[in-house]
């Protein structure tokens, strides 16, 4: 597979280029996205009542930002593997979290807010960040080279 990748500088172009742009998501999440779990997150939020929030600015901002992440990381597995069952299945994963993270987050986050912050911590990293990709990946990959 990585033989493959390096041979096809087409593909290594594109992958590197996608790469960078959930680099990019990353680096300027201040100004592109509306969370203001960014920086409670990053004081002593234990003692720290949850900040204002504004729900649904929250939850397109949230969407937004997965969906992103989601057609960037379909991209990515797309040029690695080449693979219309894996791309299917990838999608059907993608949604299928999207939806029941988002569903989860914004429950807890209603009816359990000030209780379960480490829970929200991890339920909006899984949101924020490309995890699913840096999973899928091996995953993939170990199921390729027992086939």
């Amino acid at each position: 597979m990585l033989k493959n990748l390096l041979k096809n500088k087409t593909n290594l172009f594109f992958v590197i280029l996608l790469s960078l742009l959930l680099i990019a998501i990353r680096a300027f999440e201040d100004s592109l996205f509306y969370d203001p779990f960014l920086n409670y997150f990053k004081d002593n939020y234990t003692n720290l009542p949850l900040p204002k929030i504004n729900m649904i600015k929250l939850f397109f901002s949230l969407g937004f930002r997965f969906y992103l992440n989601s057609m960037i990381s379909l991209g990515l597995l797309y040029l690695i593997f080449h693979d219309s069952k894996i791309m299917k299945f990838s999608i059907f994963l993608f949604s299928f979290f999207g939806i029941l993270l988002m569903v989860t987050f914004f429950f807890i986050l209603i009816k359990f807010g000030e209780e379960n912050k480490m829970t929200l911590f991890y339920i909006r990293r899984f949101i924020i960040q490309p995890l699913f990709l840096i999973l899928f990946i091996p995953a993939f990959y170990y199921q390729k080279k027992m086939k």
